[in-house]
């Protein structure tokens, strides 16, 4: 089984005091003991790294730290699926169509990783988010 983990999952799962925390930790555990196939996209990486080290969280997570943290996490597990420009262009052009404003974008761009990816599952915590950006992923989209 594939499955693409949303950042707001991978971040929940990495941070101990994060709410989300419980719910979270075992879809990473599950990933790194193999028991499903799992899926970043590579806006993710980025997004997860932005998060981590601006949580308004004491102490605060250094850069140093959030790249381990996602490296000893991630790099070795995660297949990562990167997007191509033409990818771009379609997300930004169905967004313009469906009238998709702000940092929804880059749930689309999420979305458009999962579905280019084949993956099973979507695994999110703003599941009403990515099924407003991707209305046909319903199936695919859900919560840990």
């Amino acid at each position: 089984m594939k499955i693409l983990l949303d950042s707001s999952v991978i971040v929940a799962g990495l941070v101990e005091a994060h709410p989300m925390h419980g719910q979270a930790l075992p879809w990473l555990a599950k990933a790194k003991a193999g028991e499903f196939r799992l899926l970043l996209c590579t806006h993710s990486l980025a997004e997860v790294f932005a998060v981590l080290t601006s949580l308004p969280i004491r102490p605060p997570i250094k850069p140093e730290v959030a790249l381990r943290l996602i490296g000893e996490n991630l790099e070795s597990v995660a297949q990562i699926v990167e997007l191509a420009s033409s990818d771009y262009w379609v997300v930004m052009r169905s967004a313009a169509a469906n009238g998709i404003v702000g940092g929804a974008i880059y749930d689309a761009l999420i979305a458009r990783a999962a579905e280019n990816s084949g993956a099973d599952k979507l695994v999110t915590f703003n599941i009403g988010d990515f099924q407003r950006v991707w209305p046909s992923g319903a199936g695919v989209i859900s919560s840990p």
